[in-house]
């Protein structure tokens, strides 16, 4: 349930290529930088270098009161919203929305996904559609500053990284205000609950309760 593979459709994004490489996801975080800086002058005429280093499709639409630092790409179609602030190393994908007050640092955001009110995502990977409610945040460094490890049920990974945050699936739905603490991996297709502070690993099609109840979806009728 943590496998790269098993969270990612990499055909929603310009990493995925990349992102096959690695068995784990969080693998990747340490490269997202010199990624972006090799696919940026290769983008073609439909991208703009918007200041150096970033790159901009022409389709994408960028507020005035944005800050996109570099490197970083926006994809086609993508909105960037007031006072957005992007500080480097973001690879943001097709149809996008990083809304007001939202704030990016080394990140893959795969195409339509959607973070749109004051968000904090930070060495973090949000896969295919999914959404972060409006105040909910991924927290990338643990308060005793020792490095993050994978939780689950069956073991647990050692990363190596002092900075991690978060790697959400396709589709997954992050309620309002919820907090995704370091080293949270949640599966495809996975809802979580409004206020929930989140950590360990999440399994795909389930619904995480506030109280840190897990419970499967129900079949669609």
């Amino acid at each position: 349930m943590v496998k790269t593979q098993e969270l990612f459709d990499m055909t929603h994004s310009l990493a995925g290529s990349y992102l096959t490489d690695f068995e784990y996801p969080w693998q990747a975080l340490g490269g997202i930088k010199g990624l972006i800086l090799s696919l940026g002058p290769g983008l073609g005429e439909q991208y703009i270098e918007y200041a150096p280093q970033v790159w901009v499709h022409k389709t994408a639409v960028v507020a005035p009161t944005a800050y996109l630092g570099a490197p970083c790409i926006i994809g086609a179609g993508t909105e960037v919203r007031h006072c957005a602030f992007i500080r480097g190393s973001a690879l943001v994908g097709e149809n996008c929305v990083v809304g007001n007050s939202v704030e990016l640092k080394n990140v893959i955001l795969f195409d339509n996904v959607q973070v749109p009110h004051y968000n904090y995502v930070g060495d973090s990977i949000l896969g295919y559609k999914s959404h972060m409610g409006a105040g909910s945040l991924t927290s990338n460094v643990k308060s005793d500053k020792t490095l993050v490890v994978v939780k689950s049920w069956a073991e647990e990974m050692p990363t190596g990284l002092k900075k991690f945050g978060a790697m959400v699936g396709d589709f997954v739905e992050v309620g309002c205000n919820s907090v995704l603490n370091p080293g949270t991996v949640v599966g495809r297709h996975t809802n979580i609950y409004p206020t929930s502070c989140v950590r360990g690993v999440v399994p795909p099609d389930s619904i995480w309760k506030k109280d840190g109840t897990v419970v499967a979806k129900r079949p669609a009728v």
